[in-house]
């Protein structure tokens, strides 16, 4: 833990963020401040709750942040696909963004299962017992 910038997910969610930010500046996706503002949080966001994560104390608290990173992640990859469809992006620009983020959330579902984020037992378990439990 602490040694963040080590990570290669890490280094690589950076150059994700460095390319969307490039991408954003231009053409019509620049002027859709909605949007482009969006993205850009969310790209940053992966970024930043991996070194906030990797910077706690425990692995219960790492895996929470990795968990908001992943969730970052599905973000920036449902924003690529409207940005594709309502033409801001053409489609190699997206395939390669989309194929780049798709990459990262992998790793850091990867990285959550290396710090016991993750629990079959649970995943098996808390359907059956939600049935059980009124919320």
């Amino acid at each position: 833990m602490g040694k963040f910038k080590e990570l290669r997910v890490w280094q690589d969610s950076v150059s994700l963020a460095e390319r969307i930010y490039l991408v954003t500046r231009e053409g019509a996706f620049s002027k859709d401040y909605g949007l482009r503002d969006q993205i850009q949080r969310a790209v940053v966001s992966i970024a930043s709750n991996l070194a906030e994560g990797d910077e706690r104390g425990t692995n219960r608290e790492a895996v929470h942040f990795f968990n908001i990173a992943k969730g970052s992640s599905a973000e920036v990859v449902t924003q690529l696909n409207i940005a594709y469809r309502i033409g801001y992006l053409d489609k190699a620009t997206f395939e390669e963004l989309e194929n780049e983020a798709e990459k990262i959330r992998a790793s850091i579902r990867k990285l959550i299962q290396a710090r016991g984020g993750t629990n079959p037992l649970k995943m098996i378990l808390w359907p059956l017992l939600s049935l059980f439990i009124p919320i």
